[in-house]
């Protein structure tokens, strides 16, 4: 039996009750009647929160957030995010602010300046006139979307500009005023611009590229040092993060700030950072994000909803990510927010395993664990999760000399088993090295001579003894190891009979049987040349790795594993890939 302890399946395995949509006193079953705003987002009121409703194929999902928080909506490309969006800020009218993913960040900071209340009604509506507040909003559909709210591209930086040297020219003018020779005192704290602010922000998350701002233009640096150029010459991803940053500054105090894809052009490396700052800097407004970035929707603190389907009536399939499911929260996300099977591994996600699997299994969503008994963990926790079973899930692991017995129980469970000892002992059967000197151009006799090379380097790795002693050991050491875990004495009361319990349980393991067993077995892999049996027993992943990189490439270790991900993880169809595939086990989704 496999080596797992009693309590591995049992945990884990609480049942969230699943849910067609959450149910609140605002939620009707009748999706079909246009949701409307809660009167509780009027920004008069300073305890307000945020309510939404939206319809989907049964009761209408209601979510209430408060400002200062955040909800996210994660789902593929072509399930309705997009016009999620636009339902949402039609809900919330006034309150709302949307930021569509189709949007333009041609930079002109030489803009023609208007006044500051022309810029925020061209912002926010598409309209730059003196208009009341309800023709304005009139305005937003047919100015600000040109009556296309999902597919317009959304050019309103120019607007953004205006309105931030706006209130620059008059934040100055105030504190000018307040402070000129002759002013009467006054008590009032000073006042900074929202430029000020976005500077504080830009430095924290771009130290390197120094912002000048003057009353009329933006110019830049590197480092704040040399000639500058026009900010209009910056990259993508520093015109999108000085956008977003702005964005939030002008928004309307408690404002619910819609961003469609926040993620786009901003590099991974400060995406996190970007969002915390502008969160911070905007603790009266609420924030929705709408994305595909599952990473993104993983390492974020938020309400988290995954979009399953749309129907243009319209309606949405949505879930909320559960809670005590026994995975944490990030990897819920991962779970739910993918449309594949998920496949869980030994390894990281910097690990040559996570760049196999990646690439012999595209159909699947791959997650690393730490080990073994992680992976057993996760799909038993995941096949006994109410809120998770409609998600299929398997598992896959070492070799590690495992029995014939151990492997049927791993079947049993959806967990897969490879043909040799360590993964990275795939890359040394011969059919893997073949692909790989094939791809350097060896063929014919020269071929054959690289992969006689391979073989022989491996066997000498085992040219004595003792070094096949020190193998057969850690066998025996893992037999010894996982017949010890899955000892159970709870039927013992008292010392005598734990003692006859111990005596009578560990009689049955014949530890010198068990080297004798594996001794012969290497040895005769080794006398008959049998490398891929040998590689089923044989666990030197550095030896074994060192050697394929300087027989095969000439290189070192490191060197040559990097290149094994880098060729896998470009090119999941090569040759290399598919003699790798073609030695894996076959998964089902179940």
């Amino acid at each position: 039996m496999l080596p797992v302890d009693a309590g591995l399946v049992r945990r884990g395995t609480g049942i969230v009750k699943q849910r067609c949509a959450k149910k609140t006193k605002s939620a009707r079953c009748e999706s079909s009647k246009p949701p409307i705003a809660s009167p509780e987002n009027s920004k008069s009121q300073s305890t307000m929160t945020f309510n939404l409703s939206i319809p989907t194929p049964c009761e209408a999902l209601a979510v209430e957030f408060d400002p200062g928080e955040t909800v996210i909506f994660v789902g593929a490309n072509g399930g309705g995010k997009t016009r999620l969006t636009v339902h949402i800020e039609n809900s919330l009218g006034e309150s709302a602010h949307r930021v569509s993913a189709h949007r333009a960040l041609s930079m002109n900071p030489e803009v023609q300046k208007i006044s500051e209340r022309q810029a925020l009604s061209g912002l926010r509506y598409g309209y730059p006139g003196n208009a009341s507040k309800n023709a304005a909003l009139n305005h937003r559909s047919g100015n600000r979307w040109g009556n296309k709210h999902a597919t317009h591209l959304l050019n309103d930086f120019d607007y953004l500009i205006q309105a931030l040297f706006a209130d620059q020219s008059n934040t100055s003018l105030k504190a000018y005023h307040r402070h000129k020779p002759g002013a009467p005192h006054s008590e009032d704290s000073f006042e900074i611009t929202k430029f000020d602010k976005l500077l504080e922000i830009w430095n924290r998350l771009l130290p390197h590229r120094q912002l000048h701002i003057s009353g009329d233009n933006i110019t830049v640096s590197a480092g704040g040092v040399g000639e500058t150029y026009p900010a209009s010459e910056m990259s993508d991803g520093e015109r999108a993060i000085f956008y977003m940053i702005g964005q939030a500054l002008v928004a309307a105090e408690g404002t619910v700030l819609i961003v469609d894809e926040p993620e786009l052009h901003v590099h991974r490396s400060i995406m996190a950072k970007l969002w915390d700052e502008i969160e911070a800097t905007r603790r009266d407004c609420g924030f929705i994000y709408i994305t595909h970035d599952l990473d993104f929707a993983a390492a974020r603190s938020a309400k988290k909803y995954v979009i399953r389907d749309f129907s243009p009536r319209p309606h949405w399939a949505i879930e909320e990510i559960p809670e005590n499911t026994g995975f944490p929260e990030d990897l819920v996300t991962l779970i739910l927010g993918s449309r594949r099977p998920i496949l869980f591994v030994e390894g990281t996600h910097d690990s040559l395993d996570y760049a196999i699997y990646r690439a012999c299994y595209p159909e699947w969503t791959v997650v690393p664990k730490s080990s073994c008994s992680e992976v057993i963990h996760s799909v038993v926790s995941m096949r006994a999760n109410a809120s998770l079973t409609r998600v299929t899930c398997s598992g896959i692991v070492d070799g590690d000399d495992y029995s014939d017995e151990d492997v049927a129980y791993f079947e049993d469970l959806g967990i897969k088993v490879i043909p040799v000892s360590e993964i990275e002992n795939l890359i040394a059967l011969p059919v893997v090295c073949s692909a790989i000197s094939e791809s350097d151009g060896f063929t014919g006799t020269d071929l054959q001579k690289k992969l006689d090379d391979v073989s022989n380097a491996i066997f000498g790795l085992l040219d004595s003894d003792e070094k096949i002693d020190k193998v057969v050991a850690r066998h025996c050491q893992r037999r010894i190891d996982r017949m010890l875990k899955q000892l159970d004495f709870s039927g013992s009361t008292s010392s005598e009979e734990l003692i006859q319990d111990y005596n009578t349980r560990t009689a049955n393991l014949d530890v010198p049987g068990i080297v004798e067993a594996r001794t012969r077995e290497i040895k005769a892999a080794i006398e008959q040349k049998d490398l891929a049996t040998l590689l089923r027993y044989y666990d030197n992943k550095k030896g074994i790795t060192a050697t394929l990189a300087s027989v095969l490439k000439g290189t070192r270790r490191e060197n040559f594993e990097s290149w094994v991900i880098r060729v896998l993880a470009a090119n999941s169809s090569s040759g290399i890939a598919n003699a790798v595939k073609g030695v894996l086990p076959v998964i089902e989704a179940r």
